[in-house]
């Protein structure tokens, strides 16, 4: 008689299936390349593989793996980051008038500006260990991550439609209970898009976070980014190619891995009347649905993380809490929190001034302030001409989802795609025939400015509800008016997230673009970008602090006084419902 008619269904499908055991093997193997590539990052900095950097080809897969797992752990930091920090912001109307601002200051701080000032605390934080560098490389990876995620999750919390609001009112959700019912539901689309756009934009800084040069500090850790460092000072243009070949293969390998079947997961959450026609799919998700043991195995985890969900928990100091009845103590705090921040800025302003007040003349400012108008055309136009052509292509793609499906691994290759493996060609080319660096250097910003807007305008156009869309078809909305009516209000609040962050990530990748080499042959534009990456190569601090207030003094300004206002424009106008 066989053995499983004596069992019953329910114990039949507690059993192993084949299935489980292609996803067992999946896990593992993850498991085991996690362990191999992080044994390194605990040696001695002195031992010769801490620190050695080959341009053998065999070795490009180790590099690739340790320069993967610092993206993952910069992403999963970020995410914390994100869910913690714009959470506050969203949520507390005091806090928001700090938080927001700082943000806007570490969005404009360039990535060397971060590594000048932190490598040594991080050296010093785990002396002779290779660990200190590695931490030093993982923040300079999260600061080129965390401002655009963070601002993705905080116009997503603002923007929760009204109705849905007063749904949650009407069940009597906590604070607690409605951020993780609706709001991170709600900001859970456009969090992945972003989520892919930051990993890949930790790529065009790879370079800077592992082969660290600040003055006598030269450390070049073993990964992607320093192979590709060395390639480019001893002009190996195979290596160089090599390098590429590397970095697509691994963005298709963790796009089918995490961010596909996440992004498959994330259909779920559209806020829609109508279910999708087109949902996405992805064999990973497929493949760990069939199976039985490790479902089984993450049932209690998942029940326990809903409960957590669904505590009564009551969070003092949210928008959704009813106003104080006494007017006079609102003001008394603002008051007192007004003082606080008053005082926290002009002891900041004060600290900067008398640092450079002893090695930089009225002069050099005003040369810094001439080169940093320079980089604000240069970046002003590229945002703008960025737009034109990504906008009407990112709503084109997002409304398709099997055409965005196709199209996700090629975008974020594309955006993870380094500026420097364009430093030969640049560099040869404007010598050769003797071309403007500052027109020509342009190009290689748009590499840090358009997959903000093209991820962010997707995202948005992937979020339209489908029953607006059959609404709009239904009334024969066509042409010029359904763009103006219904598909450009509907992504401009994503489209005005995504300037944001390409502006800061614009002015960022003018340090890599407006300085370029190629062995010995060096060329720049005039430009802050420049001038920051010249004075950090010889250590110059002073220069560096200067560069980094110039520059993030204009991108607050912009931020301030333009795009700011058409987010409260977005807020207050655009809402979905």
């Amino acid at each position: 008689m066989d053995r499983y008619a004596l069992l019953s269904r329910e114990q039949v499908a507690r059993l192993p299936n084949f299935w489980d055991v292609a996803a067992f093997l999946l896990v593992l193997g993850v498991f085991v390349l996690m362990s191999y590539g992080s044994r390194g990052m605990t040696t001695p900095l002195s031992a010769p593989e801490a620190t050695g950097v080959s341009l053998d080809y065999q070795y490009l897969p180790y590099y690739g793996l340790r320069t993967t797992l610092r993206m993952f752990a910069a992403i999963c930091v970020s995410l914390v980051f994100t869910l913690t920090y714009a959470t506050l912001a969203a949520k507390s109307r005091r806090a928001e008038m700090a938080l927001i601002p700082i943000l806007d200051v570490l969005q404009s701080v360039p990535i060397l500006g971060f590594l000048s000032f932190t490598v040594t605390f991080f050296l010093r934080l785990f002396p002779g260990s290779t660990l200190g560098a590695e931490c030093a490389a993982i923040f300079v990876i999260f600061t080129s991550q965390a401002w655009n995620m963070a601002f993705s999750f905080y116009q997503s919390l603002r923007g929760v439609p009204r109705d849905l609001e007063e749904v949650a009112a009407n069940f009597g959700l906590t604070p607690w209970q409605k951020f993780w019912q609706l709001e991170t539901p709600f900001a859970m689309p456009g969090l992945i898009w972003n989520m892919m756009m930051s990993m890949s934009g930790g790529w065009f800084f790879v370079v800077a976070s592992e082969a660290i040069l600040v003055g006598d500090v030269n450390i070049r850790l073993p990964g992607i980014g320093s192979y590709l460092a060395l390639a480019i000072d001893e002009r190996r243009i195979d290596c160089v190619a090599a390098a590429v070949v590397a970095v697509a293969l691994i963005i298709l390998a963790y796009d089918q891995l995490l961010f596909r079947p996440i992004v498959a997961f994330a259909d779920k959450f559209r806020v829609e009347l109508t279910a999708s026609q087109t949902p996405a799919e992805s064999w990973v998700r497929d493949l760990f649905l069939r199976t039985r043991w490790l479902r089984n195995a993450t049932t209690p985890l998942a029940r326990l993380l809903a409960r957590i969900a669904l505590l009564q928990m009551r969070l003092p100091g949210t928008r959704s809490v009813a106003r104080e009845n006494n007017p006079y103590a609102e003001r008394a705090l603002d008051f007192a929190w007004y003082l606080i921040l008053g005082s926290a800025i002009c002891a900041a302003a004060a600290l900067i001034i008398e640092f450079l007040r002893t090695s930089i003349d009225f002069a050099e400012v005003l040369r810094v302030a001439q080169l940093t108008f320079y980089t604000f055309l240069r970046v002003s136009a590229l945002i703008a001409l960025t737009t034109l052509i990504w906008v009407p292509i990112g709503v084109w793609i997002g409304l398709r989802p099997r055409v965005a499906e196709k199209v996700q691994p090629l975008a974020q290759f594309l955006a993870a795609f380094p500026a420097n493996v364009l430093f030969p060609v640049a560099v040869i080319g404007i010598l050769r025939f003797h071309l403007n660096p500052n027109i020509w250097l342009s190009v290689l910003i748009v590499f840090g400015t358009q997959w903000y807007i093209a991820f962010n305008v997707i995202a948005g156009a992937s979020a339209f509800p489908n029953d607006l869309r059959e609404a709009a078809q239904n009334f024969r909305v066509r042409g010029w008016d359904w763009w103006k009516r219904v598909i450009l209000p509907a992504v401009f609040p994503y489209y005005v997230t995504g300037a944001i962050t390409a502006s800061g990530g614009s002015w960022n990748a003018s340090i890599v673009a407006e300085y370029v080499k190629w062995g010995n042959d060096r060329v720049s534009a005039e430009g802050v970008g420049a001038y920051i990456a010249q004075a950090t190569e010889v250590g110059d601090y002073p220069k560096i602090v200067l560069g980094v207030a110039a520059m993030s003094i204009v991108v607050i300004l912009v931020n301030r006084l333009f795009w700011r206002r058409l987010s409260v424009f977005a807020e207050s106008r655009l809402r979905l419902l």
